[in-house]
């Protein structure tokens, strides 16, 4: 059995953390050392499963840090595999690994804290009930954590699991960047912006001392976490004062699936004469709308980069449009702009995407710098820009191990 003791005193490098990033359609891991509080030389392997409940593949890599990684899988699952067939998988890969997977714990990235959670917790039946009370905030991304949860407490029911949240870090926010303008009742119970990727940003909040240096990091910064999800947050002293997502990941910027902001009155017109139910409604929404609804083609960005039918072109334009018009507004709630960060697959990835939204954005004094923008300089604007523009890879993996060992050493006095 992989799981040992947490409450031994001394962990040797063969004891393991497990991180998995569980998404609709997805399961990410990680595993990392537990010897010491991790860093990215502490990462053992990782990967993930696509295309969950259709055409699941399955890929897994041993850790390099030469960009030589061993493949340790490679492979479809059968038709229909599920969350729970891809974690039994999972288990067996890292059992086949020896002595060097001794799991002494596992984190989990949840998307929805609600008010209760502005920390990472560990796992009792309490925080449980908790999660599962807020699965209507998050629907697609929720019930997926939780049965992981609880797919690892049926086969290791000792083992420590901690709970990562994506609102957490933008408990920072004011009453006022966090209100909607509903009647007070209605806020009182939790209706309110919680803003996520939040543990994204906290990555990267971190790294910008080192990146920028102390006195740049802490200025205004907007960072733009652009991928099938998509969303971007106003920094001031490394702190979230103001992000586009809200109430649910629905809100903000057009993404993979998900339509982004939307007038209330849209879903009013869909019940009321087109007969929709809020099944059918969260079905529109969270998955028939976005990159996908607008071009007909594909969420992916770079199929829709590659395309030459006009569809595509709409979807993409839309989506630097939109990034546009966010930009301007984290802006106006920082009072000005110092830098502008990309992350997330599009922003780390998409050359043509950083070109349009900083060439849009020449207004907030960004000048790009297309040779350097090209080549994925980590900063791609030229010298003398009055604010500058920076490539930084995020790290969500890393973020929770630390917040898996930091929890545990807290709550135990050790593993």
């Amino acid at each position: 059995m992989w799981w040992i003791d947490t409450q031994e005193s001394v962990l040797a490098d063969d004891d393991s953390i497990l991180v998995l990033n569980v998404g609709s359609s997805s399961l990410k891991f990680a595993v990392f050392s537990a010897a010491v509080r991790p860093s990215r030389a502490a990462l053992k392997c990782s990967g993930e499963c696509s295309g969950l409940g259709h055409r699941p593949h399955f890929v897994a890599h041993s850790a390099a840090h030469n960009g030589d990684g061993e493949t340790l899988a490679d492979e479809d699952l059968a038709d229909g595999a599920g969350h729970r067939d891809v974690l039994a998988r999972l288990l067996r890969l890292l059992n086949g690994q020896g002595a060097t997977r001794k799991l002494v714990a596992a984190v989990h990235r949840i998307v929805h804290g609600g008010t209760h959670f502005t920390a990472p917790a560990r796992v009792s039946p309490q925080v449980i009930d908790e999660l599962t009370r807020l699965i209507p905030m998050a629907p697609l991304h929720q019930p997926a954590a939780l049965a992981a949860i609880a797919n690892l407490t049926q086969i290791y029911p000792e083992m420590p699991q901690v709970v990562c949240f994506d609102t957490a870090f933008h408990r920072t926010q004011s009453a006022t960047a966090s209100a909607f303008a509903l009647p007070r009742k209605l806020t009182e119970e939790g209706v309110r912006r919680f803003g996520f990727h939040g543990i994204s940003y906290e990555y990267i909040a971190g790294v910008l001392p080192d990146v920028m240096g102390s006195a740049a990091a802490a200025k205004r910064i907007v960072v733009a976490h652009l991928g099938s999800g998509a969303s971007m947050c106003a920094l001031r002293d490394g702190r979230s004062v103001a992000t586009t997502m809200s109430f649910t990941p629905l809100d903000g910027l057009p993404m993979g699936r998900r339509c982004g902001n939307l007038d209330p009155g849209v879903v009013l017109y869909l019940m009321q004469h087109k007969g929709m139910d809020a099944a059918g409604i969260s079905k529109l929404l969270n998955e028939e709308s976005g990159l996908m609804g607008v071009s007909g083609i594909s969420d992916d960005m770079q199929v829709l980069l590659a395309s030459e039918d006009p569809r595509a072109a709409q979807a993409i334009d839309l989506f630097v449009y939109r990034i546009g018009l966010e930009l301007g507004s984290l802006a106006a709630a920082l009072h000005g702009l110092d830098a502008l960060v990309f992350t997330g697959g599009i922003g780390e990835h998409a050359a043509r995407i950083r070109q349009r939204v900083c060439e849009d954005a020449a207004w907030l004094g960004i000048a790009l710098d297309a040779r350097a923008n090209m080549a994925g300089a980590t900063c791609i604007t030229r010298a003398g820009s009055s604010a500058s523009a920076w490539i930084i890879a995020t790290d969500e993996d890393l973020m929770m191990a630390r917040h898996g060992w930091d929890t545990l050493h807290t709550h135990t006095g050790g593993l």
